[in-house]
């Protein structure tokens, strides 16, 4: 084997002590705010501490028994999964027609994507044109605005350019016709960059919360993150009906905040290893190709 230089070790070594460094900032929160969603309200927090003293689920039963969790929790639910499946689905059909070198103009509208990561029209003239398209207090609210993302779509092409060109020559030549092509040649060979799209676009709908603010005026079409939001930041613990008078003094805010996020992060968290080995690929292959 060959020996490595002493610069080369130096340079390993602090790769290794600065993603020990990251993994232990990143991790460390999170078992935190676990180890205080598991406790109970009498255990005192003055202490840092990653393994709880007792073990206890009141928080959890606070948190999930509090009706607006459970609408939020639905309504998140059902944007991420419908918001992702749009998402992936005309960001592939877009991607696919400018992968093709014979489109008309592809450079003119390819330039034209990425002029909108730069610039765009701005909150208030968004606010009236959902307002205007009678959308408000609807999930389209969430999902139609931010349907393609130029990234993204610039992602999958450069991806789909990659793929090789002989496989769609021959299916045209057996008789296929493009819509064919895509949905039996492209797609299966895509799974990489449409798991990587899933991926993204299911946590960006999961964790928005900023939209639901702007659009939803009735609080139950509000999503997870805007129940979270005044349950952590407003500090709102009146809003837990599930919360008896007599049983107020088993209930700490701290505890309760906790589990309020660990019930709105681990749900996202839990997907997150099912797709890895498609998001390295994808990532890879979609962005080193022009």
């Amino acid at each position: 084997m060959k020996e490595r230089s002493v610069s080369g070790f130096i340079f390993d070594s602090f790769n290794v002590i600065f993603m020990i460094v990251l993994c232990v900032t990143t991790i460390y929160p999170f078992l935190y705010l676990l180890t205080m969603s598991l406790s109970p309200a009498d255990v005192s927090f003055s202490q840092i501490r990653i393994i709880p003293e007792k073990i206890s689920f009141v928080n959890y039963e606070q948190v999930l028994g509090y009706d607006q969790v459970l609408i939020g929790f639905w309504n998140s639910l059902k944007r991420t999964i419908f918001g992702t499946f749009l998402n992936v689905a005309v960001t592939i059909a877009a991607a696919y027609v400018l992968a093709k070198k014979y489109f008309p103009h592809r450079s003119f509208w390819t330039k034209f994507i990425v002029f909108t990561m730069f610039f765009s029209g701005g909150m208030i003239p968004s606010y009236l044109l959902v307002r205007d398209l009678g959308l408000m207090n609807t999930s389209w609210a969430l999902i139609l605005p931010v349907l393609v993302n130029p990234f993204q779509l610039i992602i999958a092409r450069n991806f789909m350019q990659s793929l090789p060109i002989e496989l769609e020559e021959s299916a045209k030549i057996d008789g296929a016709n493009d819509i064919y092509i895509l949905w039996k040649v492209i797609i299966p060979l895509s799974m990489p960059i449409i798991a990587t799209l899933g991926l993204w676009n299911a946590v960006f709908h999961w964790n928005s919360w900023f939209d639901s603010l702007i659009y939803m005026t009735d609080t139950n079409k509000e999503v997870l993150q805007m129940v979270m939001r005044r349950i952590v930041l407003d500090g709102q613990m009146q809003v837990m009906s599930s919360v008896l008078p007599e049983d107020q003094n088993k209930v700490n805010t701290e505890t309760i905040k906790a589990a309020t996020i660990m019930v709105t992060t681990i749900p996202i968290i839990i997907i997150y290893p099912f797709l890895q080995k498609y998001f390295v690929k994808g990532m890879l292959i979609g962005s080193v190709k022009g």
